[in-house]
């Protein structure tokens, strides 16, 4: 952990998650120590994380929550934690969606980061079912409106459907949507990612909608900070088999590496891996 007292908030609270996580709790004064800030300023990271449903407050200290399979937490919860990690994943992942060609976004805050590094890329249609995504580029585009269309300008196909609590459209109506279509690479968020239940959501309704996007897809990309690693939600929707390619960060431990590398193609590690090979990988 960082001793930069000059951290923003949400970059101070990713850390302490982080480390609660991977110890299972921290106290107070170590926290204080390492981050070199105010008692008080610590407290009040943990009142926020508490609030958020991501730690569990204890006398001097904090430990995490354990979460039920059927747990989503909604957009804002967490769009704040692993910020940085989520920036790279999006870096690295944006450099495989070539122009002219058709991608898919799921709903997430990874795919919501990622979005932003596509507005750039000409001549997309992209299609999907997170109103977060969608905005990016209509944000982008109204931008660009009073100096005229912007040449290579995004093609965006919303799919409808029943809003989740972190702002994706799932059910029969955007299930429909996706049947008919086919994409060139499906950038997909996950919940939760293993060897034994695969990709995973605690939504029943996503995971049929994940389905469809995936069987869609000619290549599937999934975008995950290394928190997915080990999560299992309510229902799996696909196998690791099934994936392409995992594009995670530097976060993510050597053992789980080396059981990812036994059931995937290509595994992305961003400021790891040189993921310019990555952006020409043969597609299915």
């Amino acid at each position: 952990m960082s001793d930069n007292h000059n951290l923003l908030a949400e970059q101070r609270r990713a850390l302490i998650l982080d480390e609660v996580r991977r110890r299972g709790g921290v106290r107070v004064n170590e926290l204080t120590r390492r981050l070199n800030v105010s008692d008080m300023t610590v407290r009040r990271d943990l009142d926020a994380l508490a609030r958020q449903g991501v730690i569990e407050k204890v006398h001097g200290g904090a430990v995490p929550v354990a979460e039920a399979s059927t747990h989503e937490p909604g957009f804002e919860a967490k769009s704040s934690l692993e910020l940085n990690a989520k920036e790279d994943i999006a870096r690295a992942a944006a450099a495989m969606a070539l122009p002219g060609s058709a991608i898919a976004l799921s709903g997430g805050t990874t795919t919501y980061a990622l979005a932003h590094h596509l507005v750039d890329v000409p001549d997309l249609t992209v299609v999907t079912n997170s109103v977060r995504v969608a905005d990016v580029f209509h944000t982008e585009q109204r931008a660009t409106t009073t100096a005229g269309q912007r040449p290579g300008a995004a093609t965006v196909v919303l799919t409808g459907g029943v809003r989740t609590p972190s702002d994706s459209l799932v059910g029969p109506v955007a299930d429909q949507a996706i049947r008919s279509l086919h994409f060139d690479v499906l950038f997909l968020g996950v919940h939760g990612i293993s060897v034994e239940a695969g990709l995973s959501t605690p939504n029943l309704a996503e995971a049929e909608t994940n389905r469809r996007f995936v069987r869609s897809a000619r290549r599937v990309v999934v975008v995950a900070d290394h928190t997915k690693w080990g999560t299992v939600g309510l229902s799996s929707f696909a196998r690791l088999e099934e994936v392409d390619t995992l594009v995670t960060d530097a976060g993510l431990p050597a053992e789980a590496r080396e059981e990812i590398a036994e059931h995937l193609t290509h595994l992305v590690v961003a400021g790891e891996t040189a993921e310019a090979g990555e952006a020409a990988a043969p597609q299915r």
